[in-house]
């Protein structure tokens, strides 16, 4: 099979689990872990081509080519955003296939999570191959609902409020980003990315059109401030719903905003980079306050993702207007930092599901004994603090020293100042809740209100947390993937 024919198999490989589950809902959990183990192996078979013969490749579906259908496009961007898709996904699958049976069964939200879960798999993979604005939207719908059902799987009456609100503003963005593709449409006469790029200018419809894009994707993103719906979803969320929400839907936001900047925008930004950058640090202090403030675990975790968001913001303006190794540096470290993130925060929220199960609560100030009592769980969140921080030699660090390089090396000190501020203020929330999980309190009061927490589900937080320690070890083979294809061509320096 060659590379275009792998990537369709991990759109094809996760819809046909959904459909199995749904269908054969007795065996959703089996059906589940067996579709992210295919998708693992496909995964890997597509890496393993892909760095084999470097290349970019465009697949047109049932041979009918642009402007009329429906292009596929695999580059080392794409392959990079679908290997966290699957390395993410399968540690949550793994931790998600021991705590629904955990549940009683009336409250078993297990038969629902997998379709929904597969079918939002589905529409994350569709969205990173993706080649053309339209297709792209379609996509962003399929996540967006399904997102939205499972954040209202937990069934309380949090949940269910914030996820009808989760739903009015993810139906807002979408329209904001259709209208914004109907006015390219009616402009340059195609949805083809390829053949945008080559038409498009900066005229009236264009700054329009951006305009409404980016609002769309940043009411999806959740960037500051444009934040508030994010918390209480995230906070109100079963464990392993919250942790797909932070490592993987917001992510596909940014992503489409990102492939949009690098394939279209940039010679047309005016001040939009600046803006975005003033939005992200604002989003760093704003969010790492507000974590600082919360006295329950998950909504400190949910404000921490606000506030890393920002960090990926912030280089727009590090890069706008700008060519060379530099600025090619800084999306390498923000995409670095997106799949670090991805790793540690997804780890970090189904660290706190296991304190949640364990205590019957996540409040921060009642969480003595936990270090003597789920080791491998304050272990994981421990570890995913590090990269969060931004503290060497994590994922993190990595992604944040490539930015705070090119903020110095431009002369940008207002941003490389906010970038080691986020970095203090993380790790005053961090070792908040490691400062109160050592605290000493009377061991006899709590045992009788405890519950086991399944092995499975420590290990499953704990791989995740190393996993984001271990991209510190091993850069320079995803930063060569990222390169393939050449997807920050337009940094190049013209001869």
């Amino acid at each position: 099979m060659t590379p275009p024919d792998l990537g369709i198999a991990l759109v094809i490989l996760p819809l046909t689990g959904a459909l199995l589950a749904f269908l054969i809902h007795p065996h959703a959990r089996w059906i589940g872990i067996s579709t992210a183990l295919a998708i693992n192996i496909v995964l890997a078979w597509l890496l393993t081509d892909l760095v084999t013969s470097p290349q970019s490749y465009h697949y047109a579906l049932g041979s009918w080519g642009a402007p009329l259908g429906i292009e596929l496009h695999l580059d080392g961007l794409s392959a990079f955003m679908l290997m966290m898709s699957a390395v993410t996904g399968s540690g949550v699958s793994l931790y998600a296939f021991t705590c629904f049976r955990m549940q009683s069964t009336e409250n078993d939200h297990s038969p629902a999570f997998w379709p929904l879960w597969l079918f939002l798999w589905t529409g994350i993979n569709a969205l990173f191959l993706s080649a053309d604005i339209f297709n792209l939207y379609v996509t962003l719908e399929l996540i967006g609902l399904a997102a939205v059902a499972l954040t209202a799987l937990a069934g309380s009456r949090a949940a269910l409020t914030s996820a009808m609100r989760y739903l009015l503003i993810s139906l807002l963005g979408s329209l904001c980003y259709l209208l914004g593709v109907a006015l390219l449409y009616h402009t340059y006469a195609t949805v083809d990315l390829t053949l945008l790029a080559g038409r498009i200018t900066a005229q009236p419809a264009t700054q329009a059109a951006l305009a409404l894009i980016t609002v769309g994707l940043l009411l999806k993103s959740a960037l500051f401030p444009l934040h508030f719906w994010l918390p209480p979803a995230h906070g109100s969320a079963a464990a392993p719903v919250s942790a797909l929400l932070s490592a993987l839907v917001v992510k596909a936001s940014f992503y489409l905003l990102l492939r949009l900047w690098l394939e279209l925008f940039h010679p047309i930004h005016n001040l939009m980079p600046d803006l975005l950058g003033i939005l992200g640090a604002a989003a760093i202090i704003w969010g790492s306050l507000q974590a600082l403030r919360q006295i329950r675990l998950k909504l400190l975790i949910a404000y921490s993702t606000v506030a890393q968001l920002g960090y990926f913001f912030l280089v727009f303006p590090l890069t706008a207007g700008q060519s060379g190794e530099m600025s090619s540096s800084a999306w390498q470290g923000v995409l670095y930092m997106l799949l670090a993130h991805a790793l540690a925060k997804s780890a970090m929220f189904l660290a706190a599901g296991n304190i949640q199960l364990f205590g019957g609560h996540d409040r921060i100030i009642e969480l003595d004994h936990i270090a003597q009592r789920l080791p491998l769980t304050l272990a994981a969140f421990s570890l995913a603090g590090i990269s969060i921080m931004g503290l060497p030699p994590s994922g993190g660090f990595i992604g944040k020293w490539l930015l705070l390089e090119v903020a110095i090396a431009q002369g940008r000190w207002g941003y490389a100042m906010i970038i080691l501020l986020g970095g203090l203020l993380a790790a005053g929330y961090i070792f908040k809740v490691i400062g109160y999980a050592f605290t000493q309190g009377q061991m006899e009061d709590s045992i009788s209100e405890t519950h086991p927490v399944p092995t499975v589900m420590q290990w499953a937080a704990l791989a995740l947390a190393s996993g984001s320690i271990l991209l510190g070890w091993y850069p320079a083979p995803l930063l060569e993937l990222l390169a393939i294809g050449d997807p920050f061509h337009f940094l190049h320096p013209s001869p």
